[in-house]
């Protein structure tokens, strides 16, 4: 399948890309020819095949929820490198325009 200027240039804005003319050829040759080996995918014979969903087979182990030993609020705050009575004291990580 081949790609022509037009079309790159179409990708190019909606991927928010820009590029000269002699990378917009070699775009256009790359495109083409990743397009033409999936189109020999699709002559491939998939019959009896099933679809793949995940590259493992592991399977996800399941068990409820068990409340277990916590720290108390004193001791969580204990070891923080700032705090403010209650809290943990961090910097400021949103600036705003003002």
């Amino acid at each position: 399948m081949k790609i022509d200027k037009e079309t790159i240039k179409k990708i190019a804005h909606l991927a928010r890309l820009e590029f000269d003319e002699s990378s917009a050829e070699k775009m256009s040759k790359d495109m083409s020819q990743i397009l033409d080996w999936v189109e020999q995918l699709n002559e491939v014979d998939t019959e009896g095949v099933e679809p793949l969903t995940t590259m493992s087979s592991e399977v996800n182990v399941m068990r409820e929820d068990k409340v277990g030993p916590h720290l108390s609020h004193e001791e969580a705050l204990k070891n923080a490198p700032q705090r403010d009575s209650d809290y943990f004291r961090v910097p400021k990580v949103l600036e705003t325009n003002e």
